[in-house]
């Protein structure tokens, strides 16, 4: 898992608070089997087990594909099957931290749901989304489903999963598969902007908590009920020292405390 290692399909550095996890296999359209699942998965152990990262940057190599999602050749040889994919995008769905999903390119398949398991998605302004499994007789995994339908509503998740559209970047922008389209030249450095935000304050990965598994995804909230990360927000020295920055008309330093 060394990001200086470029022939590795998966890389992952550490860069300050923030973890990288770079798709890198483009010549098939980093496509993952499950050599590359299991690789992934130890990424999201590192990141899991490493208190200092305060957020996950996803992105792939290549200016064509970010995903083509599972490898079919492995789906036709057996090697590959819909559990192991769906462990790896239920581990990436339930990560403790923020994730934002860099779009380098296209999106196909499975592909498109690794990125919907991030809280955050910039992708380019060429990219186009086509989920092919209905057109070739796979059954989508139920928990697949049912995030499409969660993230997307039912309209979207049926062009998506049932009709197979294929859908351009504003127009995934429009049903929220997208929450930004850059120029492609700017992406680096806009997703990198992000996630440095994203980064700052503690109580951002309290808030992300509260919102995924707090209630408000399924419209009952409970204050009575609010977890220990969105607690423990409200009682942080980043808490402190953002409403003094505020008084000081200056930028917070936050500590992550």
């Amino acid at each position: 898992m060394n990001a200086a290692m470029s022939d590795d399909p998966i890389l992952f550095s550490r860069d300050g608070h923030i973890a990288r996890i770079t798709l890198n296999n483009p010549t098939q359209h980093n496509a993952l089997g499950a050599a590359e699942i299991g690789c992934f998965c130890d990424c999201l152990d590192a990141v899991e087990t490493d208190p200092s990262l305060r957020v996950l940057l996803l992105t792939g190599n290549g200016e064509s594909t970010f995903c083509a999602g599972a490898s079919l050749k492995q789906f036709r040889s057996g090697d590959m099957s819909g559990e192991l994919f769906s462990t790896l995008t239920d581990r990436l769905a339930a990560l403790p931290i923020p994730s934002v999903c860099a779009l380098n390119g296209n999106v196909f398949g499975g592909g498109a749901e690794i990125a919907l398991c991030c809280d955050y998605r910039i992708g380019v302004d060429d990219l186009r989304l086509l989920v092919p499994a209905a057109r070739i007789g796979i059954c989508y995994p139920l928990n697949g489903l049912q995030r499409y339908v969660d993230k997307l509503g039912l309209g979207a998740a049926k062009r998506i999963l049932v009709a197979s559209e294929e859908l351009a970047a504003q127009t995934l922008l429009a049903i929220g598969f997208l929450h930004r389209i850059v120029a492609r030249e700017r992406l680096e450095a806009e997703s990198d902007a992000f996630a440095r935000h994203l980064a700052g304050p503690r109580a951002a990965g309290g808030a992300r908590d509260e919102a995924d598994t707090g209630g408000i995804a399924r419209g009952d909230l409970d204050s009575a009920g609010r977890g220990p990360a969105g607690a423990a927000g409200t009682q942080s020295r980043d808490l402190q020292e953002g409403l003094v920055a505020q008084r000081e008309k200056r930028a917070p330093r936050f500590t992550g405390e």
